[in-house]
Formats: structure tokens, C-alpha cells, sequence
């Protein structure tokens, strides 16, 4: 139906950081970020993203624990229209690149903790155009940018749009567990994901829209 809100997490997000900049957005353990913190290193983490070559709904695999800049991460490729996923920490190497070959990444950020595991498969992802690491105590590697660096630079024009600009139909793409194959990539439109969570109603019925996740590859 015309008129009815587009339903994106950037939308939504740049939305709250607006309104309430100073408010936490993220408490890990000791460390707060604030909403605009947040949203700001989003925005540089998008800009690199796209100044790297990445294309409407290019792929951004996340390769870290539960930590801030797992939710960064997202943030930045919501703002820039790329389309990002998990990647659990828990994986082998022939899982972690399963997944980077089955997701077409075209961008990975990793936690330095992962580089030994990621050295031993890199080559065999060539569709990786940038290699993105969050330091947790070990070193950056030589073949990799420095998240940190990145997140220092902050962009002229904020929020980061891309292009293309944003969408409700942008992806979010969830990684089953694969405890009875391997993993199958779960494409969720945004729009739908906030039907999902009672946030989007048929104006007539009050009803969220009835959507089914579609498998990726």
C-alpha cells in the first residue's frame, strides 16, 4: 500500500541516534557506546566499505564474538545497502570457508584472534576484496586493515547513503546451525524482519505481513 513507512535498520537506527545521541546504545561489559558513537563509527565502517568497491547488497561476513563491533559491523552495511551475515567463531576452517565461498563475501571482519584460521584459507576466497580486523589482543596481520584505523576516520557527509540509497527489501542473511547438513544461508528482507517483530501491521487488519524466509545460493 502507498504511504506505508519503508522499514529499514539504518532508517530506524540513524533515527534513534538523532533523538537520543547520548543515551547508550551498546554496554559490553565495562565499555558503553553511545548512540552517536555508535551510529559514527558506523558511518566510517560504511564509507570504507564502499569506497573499497562494494556494490548494492555486496555480501559482509561477520566473524566475531558477541562484542561491539559485531553490532557496528551490521550497522555499517544496513547504512551502505550491503547485505551482511554470520559467521560462527566456533567453525573449522573448512566450515569458515564454506560460508565465505557459499555467501559470496565481498568483505570480512574478523577478530585477530580468527587470523591464524582465515591465513590458512584466504586465497581460496577471492572474492574478498577486504580483510577487516578487530583487534582482542593479537596483532593486525600484513594482509588486513586495522578496524580501529578505520573507525577513527570519521566521514564529511553522515549519515553514509549509498548510491543506491536503502530499502526495506535489503538483506539480512541469517547462517543456520547446519546440525543436519551444512549451513543454508536465510534471506530476510528488513521490512519483513520488523513484521516479524509486531513493528509492521496491515493498516486494515492490524496483521504483520506473512513472509517466508527464502534460502540463499
Amino acid at each position: 500500500m502507498s504511504g506505508e513507512p519503508v522499514w529499514s535498520h539504518a532508517e530506524v537506527w540513524d533515527s534513534v541516534a538523532a533523538a537520543i545521541p547520548e543515551e547508550r546504545a551498546i554496554v559490553q561489559g565495562e565499555r558503553a557506546l553511545s548512540w552517536a558513537e555508535f551510529s559514527r563509527q558506523a558511518d566510517a565502517l560504511a564509507a570504507h566499505l564502499l569506497a573499497r568497491g562494494l556494490a548494492q547488497q555486496s555480501k559482509v561476513a561477520v566473524y566475531t564474538q558477541n562484542r561491539a563491533e559485531y553490532l557496528i559491523a551490521y550497522y555499517a552495511a544496513f547504512k551502505a545497502g550491503l547485505a551482511p551475515f554470520n559467521v560462527n567463531y566456533r567453525y573449522a576452517a573448512d566450515e569458515v570457508l564454506y560460508l565465505l565461498e557459499n555467501g559470496d563475501a565481498e568483505a570480512v571482519v574478523f577478530e585477530t584472534e580468527y587470523a591464524p584460521l582465515i591465513e590458512r584459507i584466504r586465497e581460496q576466497a577471492p572474492l574478498v576484496k577486504t580483510w577487516i580486523a578487530v583487534a582482542d589482543g593479537g596483532d593486525i596481520p600484513p594482509w588486513a586493515e586495522d578496524y580501529a584505523a578505520i573507525a577513527a576516520c570519521t566521514p564529511q557527509t553522515r549519515p553514509v547513503r549509498a548510491p543506491w540509497g536503502r530499502s526495506g527489501d535489503d538483506l539480512l542473511i541469517l547462517y543456520t546451525g547446519g546440525t543436519t547438513g551444512m549451513p543454508k544461508g536465510v534471506m530476510w528482507r528488513q521490512h519483513d524482519l520488523y513484521g516479524r517483530y509486531g513493528f509492521v501491521s496491515n493498516p486494515l487488519t492490524g496483521v504483520p505481513p506473512l513472509a517466508h524466509p527464502h534460502e540463499a545460493g
